[in-house]
């Protein structure tokens, strides 16, 4: 009797520690979508404000520089994310993609702070189609598609991998 109640109290706490980390891991996984959604929104409005500036206005470089460091600013929010294991494939890609943002705002203030700067300007446009590019191979991945464009490479395993159901020979 003893023995059947260890059991069944043993089973019923390791359900509770079970359930308890499901829900953990679906609230990190919601928390991480809601933030992630956020980050996407802001791009949304940095790109409006950049498409918004009248190019022959005087503050017009000034402007542009001020959202691209608001938006460097989110990038590096953004990487400094816990991306739950659902998503760990694209840890890699939210720090280069925020390391890519970097390199663009920092080339832009080279060209546009002083004398303009044409190679600084082009070097900038190329970190900063790398940074949008990483991050659109993200929001690929955080709606279930599977990953296109230019050097994008997806790996899968076969799902007989994971199992986690051990075999006679294991037994």
């Amino acid at each position: 009797m003893k023995k059947v109640r260890t059991l069944l109290l043993s089973a019923l706490v390791a359900g509770m520690v079970l359930t308890g980390c499901q829900k953990e891991t679906n609230d990190e996984l919601e928390s991480y979508k809601e933030s992630m959604d956020s980050f996407y929104n802001k791009l949304s409005y940095f790109d409006e404000s950049i498409n918004g500036i009248d190019p022959n206005s005087d503050e017009a470089v000034s402007q542009l520089l001020g959202y691209l460091d608001e938006m460097n600013e989110e990038y590096k929010k953004m990487s400094e994310l816990t991306i739950p294991e659902e998503f760990s494939g694209i840890s890699d890609i939210a720090v280069e993609a925020a390391d890519y943002m970097e390199m663009a705002d920092q080339f832009y203030h080279e060209a546009y702070d002083n004398e303009f700067d044409g190679d600084s300007e082009s070097l900038a446009s190329q970190y900063y189609q790398r940074a949008n590019s990483r991050v659109l191979v993200m929001l690929q991945v955080l709606h279930g598609e599977v990953p296109t464009g230019e050097g994008v490479t997806v790996t899968t395993q076969d799902s007989i991998q994971f199992s986690t159901i051990g075999t006679s020979t294991e037994e």
